[in-house]
């Protein structure tokens, strides 16, 4: 069986299973629930733990009355190491964390292969942190499920829109992993953060570019499907590195949002 393994356990998170359950189990104590409504996707952040934890906390704690009824979850996150365009699918098994083996649910990527944009980069997934930061939460919440696990290029948004589409079920949560601005000092990361969540309030999917959340590309996508199926999303947290680690002088916003 073909796992890949984790690359940031250790840097984003602590490295031993014993610590990582702690932190997270401590992150998941912490966090407040939105709505009581069955969430359909997330986003939410992939920073560090220490920075961005307890705002992905925030988007987490809304699956914890849902959670025996969430057997696959999609994630799409950015491509931080990669250039490329499209949607990456890989070919492994598995991905591992410190808590255990995430199952990859095959069958599905398999049947995402004839899409436009979609086809297989392994490279995509190699060094990437997006997506591996979302998956101890997902573990420590969900249990046992399977993953569907993509990284998005430059990608159309109608192509994002597809694959979510494909993927949509009754048993399947879709996760969208971004961080917002990068490097503005306090304010300035308050004021565009805000005005980020306001256009994802709106699904304005034609008005959010890199420079306002490094997922832009699967957000685009996300707010197409969440658009035709009729979702509303709520924002659950909105905060910056500065809210969470202190120094003001260059911050990452970080934002939880929750679509019913």
């Amino acid at each position: 069986m073909h796992v890949k393994p984790p690359v940031v356990a250790g840097l984003f998170y602590p490295g031993s299973e014993t610590v990582l359950r702690d932190t997270v189990n401590d992150l998941m104590r912490d966090a407040t629930a939105g709505s009581t409504g069955r969430p359909h996707a997330l986003i939410a952040p992939h920073a560090g733990y220490q920075y961005s934890g307890p705002i992905a906390a925030n988007a987490y704690a809304t699956l914890r009355p849902w959670a025996d009824r969430i057997r696959r979850v999609v994630v799409l996150a950015p491509s931080h190491r990669v250039a490329f365009r499209g949607i990456a699918t890989s070919s492994a098994d598995a991905f591992g964390t410190p808590l255990g083996d995430v199952a990859v649910d095959r069958e599905a990527v398999s049947g995402l292969a004839g899409l436009a944009g979609v086809g297989e980069l392994d490279a995509a997934f190699a060094e990437e942190h997006a997506l591996e930061v979302q998956l101890p939460f997902l573990q420590a919440v969900l249990g046992d499920f399977r993953l569907v696990p993509l990284i998005v290029g430059d990608a159309d948004a109608d192509d994002v829109s597809r694959v979510i589409d494909k993927l949509c079920a009754e048993d399947t949560l879709i996760v969208v992993s971004s961080d917002l601005s990068h490097y503005l000092d306090y304010a300035q990361c308050r004021a565009r953060d805000r005005s980020t969540t306001d256009r994802i309030e709106g699904m304005e999917d034609d008005r959010i570019g890199p420079h306002d959340a490094c997922g832009a590309y699967p957000i685009r996508g996300l707010l197409r499907s969440a658009r035709r199926h009729g979702w509303h999303v709520e924002t659950v947290d909105l905060r910056n590195s500065g809210d969470t680690a202190g120094d003001r002088s260059r911050v990452v916003g970080y934002g939880a949002y929750v679509f019913y």
